[in-house]
């Protein structure tokens, strides 16, 4: 999800390459986070090939925001005073 958060969109290959992960664990991750609203998928043949992108829904860039402001809570609380 952060990957997404820091873009409008990126591509199947993309997502695969920048995150070092096998064509089958990524499908399986963008599905659970697409069947959780957080994620929406566009396939369309570009070229005569097809070509598949992922993008955050409203819903899920405010539960990744939410994730963040969960995360810098506990930095905070966890800090040395």
């Amino acid at each position: 999800m952060s990957l997404l958060a820091a873009t409008s969109q990126l591509s199947f290959t993309e997502m695969r390459d920048t995150l070092s992960m096998t064509d089958g664990n990524i499908t399986a991750h963008m599905r659970t986070l697409q069947e959780a609203g957080y994620v929406s998928v566009t396939k369309v043949f570009q070229s005569g090939r097809p070509l598949t992108t992922y993008s955050l829904t409203p819903e899920g860039r405010k539960a990744f925001n939410a994730y963040i402001n969960l995360l810098e809570k506990i930095v905070q609380l966890t800090k040395p005073k």
